[in-house]
């Protein structure tokens, strides 16, 4: 499965009740609870010694996935386009990959 075929199928699942600001809304908080999720498994993993439950945590980043698929078609994008942009912007920013250097003394 391709990105796009990922969102397409994702959109199934949408909210169509509400008006687009609210399910603009409720997506963009809905993403960050589900980050919160993943990052409540890793910090439990790191500070509070528990085992890394990989199973759980790709369920979490699945959700966050999901969310984001649906902003972006909300917006008008594919996760392809969107995918692409990021990859652009990254290349120009490191492009000879990442250096904490170059991240400090970022212009772009």
């Amino acid at each position: 499965m391709n990105l796009n075929e990922y969102q397409e199928l994702a959109s199934r699942t949408g909210s169509v009740e509400d008006s687009k600001a609210k399910v603009l809304c409720n997506y963009a908080l809905g993403l960050n609870g589900e980050a919160g999720e993943a990052a409540d498994i890793l910090k439990k993993h790191i500070f509070h010694g528990h085992p890394l439950d990989r199973e759980e945590f790709a369920k979490e980043l699945g959700d966050c996935l999901w969310y984001v698929s649906q902003l972006a078609r909300l917006a008008g994008y594919t996760l392809e386009e969107i995918a692409v942009m990021n990859i652009e912007k990254l290349k120009k920013r490191y492009p000879n990959g990442f250096k904490t250097s170059d991240s400090i003394h970022r212009v772009v």
